[in-house]
């Protein structure tokens, strides 16, 4: 939907375009969403696309691209995902967030489930590392910046530094580096390769039971099992985005039969089924180039990507008879598919939407 001047002001998709547009005419304004978007729209313009998973993902890119102002939220799964967000900075810190923004290049971990539990494990990781958890604009005055001491008093102004939770980067308690190794150890827990924090945990758990420090020792427990849990949700966010790692034909309307090679959870190519020589050996070239090389073993994400993995895991958990569908990236995949050609690709129907009609039959579009 464009205003006079040609901005796109909302992207969305339908299987019925007729209904889709005539649910707009008849909300009320102000209080309605649908009415304050015809309020801006001068017009309308749409595309057709041959399957309701190749209109998600048109959709997505197209609210990626355009950014247009009435698109709130980017389709995110609504089962609750977080993230955790470092920060930028001369004293990173973590957060606990529910996506990516759009204006900043920080390191984003997940998607997790359980935004509180998760908030608690990366609470003892913070309390265990001494990383801090103050304000953003806090100001840091690190030790190795003897300059700032003569406009800046070294008093008592971090409770967590006092209680030797934190490092105290705003107070001069540590320098600009031994900081970064501590945010250097804290990246490496969460990518799976230093159990550094959970040893520092267990080690002071064992000292206070030796100590007969009965009740810090069971506190200590607690602790250790909230970061014991949260390494556990990064091995099941690895294997499940692993998982999502194939060749997905989807049956488009009038034969529009799509291959998306998928890695990691994303749509890395796509192309048509093969249908001749030319194209097995195009797809053979992509299937090299997207599954052979080497992708590090992280739980990172790439800003960019955070929307894309959780549209790609909404939809085959919704359509969980859509894995079925998938092939590996084998050599031999291409002559076998050319082989099985339209009327085999076609065999399977959509997937059925939640309302139990039939995706392919409606012609589903992308409407902007």
């Amino acid at each position: 939907m464009l205003t006079t001047g040609g901005e796109v002001v909302y992207v969305g998709k339908s299987k019925r375009l007729r209904t889709r547009l005539l649910s707009y005419f008849r909300c009320a304004f102000p209080e309605e969403k649908g009415a304050r978007i015809l309020r801006e729209a001068d017009s309308i313009e749409w595309d057709y696309t041959p399957s309701e998973f190749a209109a998600l993902l048109e959709e997505l890119r197209q609210i990626k691209r355009l950014r247009p102002r009435f698109n709130v939220a980017m389709k995110r799964d609504g089962r609750n995902f977080c993230f955790l967000k470092l920060t930028r900075g001369p004293a990173p810190k973590f957060l606990v967030v529910r996506g990516p923004s759009h204006d900043d290049a920080s390191v984003y971990y997940g998607p997790f489930q359980g935004a509180q539990r998760v908030a608690d494990a990366v609470r003892e990781l913070t309390d265990v590392l001494g990383l801090r958890d103050c304000a953003n604009d806090q100001a840091m005055h690190f030790a190795d910046q003897p300059e700032l001491f003569n406009i800046f008093p070294r008093t008592p102004g971090c409770i967590r530094f006092e209680v030797k939770k934190c490092l105290g980067p705003c107070v001069g308690g540590c320098t600009a580096h031994q900081y970064s190794e501590r945010v250097k150890l804290a990246r490496a827990f969460l990518d799976g390769t230093d159990d550094g924090p959970i040893e520092l945990l267990r080690s002071e758990m064992e000292r206070a039971s030796e100590r007969l420090e009965f009740e810090r020792a069971a506190s200590l427990r607690d602790k250790l099992l909230r970061l014991e849990s949260l390494k556990e949700q990064f091995y099941r966010l690895r294997f499940a985005v692993e998982t999502l790692s194939f060749v997905y034909p989807v049956p488009g309307h009038d034969g529009a039969d799509r291959l998306y090679l998928i890695r990691r959870g994303r749509v890395r190519a796509e192309m048509d089924i093969p249908q001749c020589t030319a194209d097995q050996s195009r797809l053979t070239s992509l299937i090299e180039q997207v599954f052979s090389t080497v992708e590090r073993d992280t739980s990172q994400i790439p800003t960019h990507e955070i929307d894309e993995l959780l549209l790609l895991s909404s939809w085959f958990r919704r359509f969980p008879t859509e894995l079925k569908r998938t092939r590996a990236p084998s050599p031999g995949l291409p002559s076998a598919l050319r082989r099985l050609g339209r009327t085999a690709a076609r065999s399977g129907r959509e997937p059925r939407s939640d309302d139990g009609n039939d995706v392919a039959a409606d012609h589903t579009h992308t409407v902007h």
